[in-house]
């Protein structure tokens, strides 16, 4: 295998690290790399690099010639605007994250005016039952912002293949769904969540909590798997009662939402089918730092 044999041959190798910042610069990339004859993967992230932002890299690294992280906060996507001003923003340890790896990636890291103009400005889509539920219903326009930016970032760098983490699960399903709408000819490769040794799901928040705040956030995993030791023997109501009373018992924590539903149409499910794959989704705020998470049921 090619990209396997490219990939090994990283790793005895030290590389500079190829940092674009303007549209221009990622149109010559681009066409280097198709004189090239090079497959391109995609990263796109907002920064504030984890483990498991790495592993998606690392994962790119192996099935493509060429891989590209985008490092972008966008503002379109921030329903609140102090979650922006909040959100972590660590360019240059970034880079020495990405440059310690065993691949060569390029980065790109636009200034939003790059991206937007003067006036940052979401476009609408209309994703239906997506867009309803969870994150959809306690932070309206998300969704449209994402959309937005995924889309732009596509459009703009014709990746054959771009990496999202399950965490952000609902997310990857509009991301999905934009895809199939605008006929953009790309392979959308999600890839598992991450976890801290203790269960966690890594996040770029997580940097936000407190030393006691971050040992109590393991509750949600905890939960959610009390949640799927659970389905099955009890019907859907009755965990979400019991997800309920047990967030009331946590004073540190605020539940914002939980939901067991469908896997693809994220709708919540009902009387459950065999023939369906369902999961666990939650969202809470500890000590002001929202935390969301979710896991497979079946």
């Amino acid at each position: 295998m090619q990209n396997s044999r490219n990939y090994s041959k990283f790793a005895a190798h030290s590389f500079s690290m190829n940092v674009l910042r303007t549209k221009d610069e990622i149109g010559r990339y681009r066409k280097q790399l198709r004189q090239e004859g090079s497959s391109l993967g995609l990263v796109p992230t907002m920064g504030a690099l984890h483990r498991g932002h790495l592993e998606l890299v690392e994962r790119a690294c192996r099935e493509n010639d060429a891989v590209l992280v985008t490092i972008f906060v966008n503002p379109t996507q921030f329903n609140n605007s102090q979650d922006l001003l909040k959100y972590p923003k660590t360019l240059e340890t970034d880079l020495d994250k990405l440059k310690a790896l065993h691949c060569t990636v390029s980065v790109f890291a636009p200034e939003v005016s790059e991206m937007y103009g003067d006036s940052p400005s979401a476009r609408t889509y209309d994703f239906g039952n997506l867009e309803g539920v969870m994150e959809g219903v306690y932070r309206p326009g998300h969704f449209n912002g994402v959309a937005t930016i995924v889309e732009v970032l596509l459009r703009l760098i014709l990746p054959d293949r771009v990496y999202f983490g399950e965490k952000d699960y609902q997310q990857l399903q509009v991301v999905r769904q934009m895809v199939r709408q605008k006929n953009l000819p790309v392979s959308i490769i999600p890839c598992p969540i991450v976890r801290e040794a203790d269960g966690l799901a890594m996040s770029s928040r997580n940097t936000l909590l407190t030393n006691r705040l971050r040992k109590e956030a393991v509750f949600l995993y905890k939960m959610l798997e009390e949640v799927k030791n659970s389905f099955g023997t009890k019907n859907a109501n009755e965990i979400a009662e019991f997800v309920r009373e047990a967030f009331a018992a946590h004073p540190d924590f605020k539940l914002e939402y939980f939901s067991i539903a469908d896997a693809e149409t994220l709708l919540p499910v009902g009387a459950t089918d065999e023939t369906k794959k369902y999961r666990a989704f939650i969202a809470a705020y500890l000590g002001g730092v929202r935390l969301i998470d979710n896991l497979p049921l079946n």
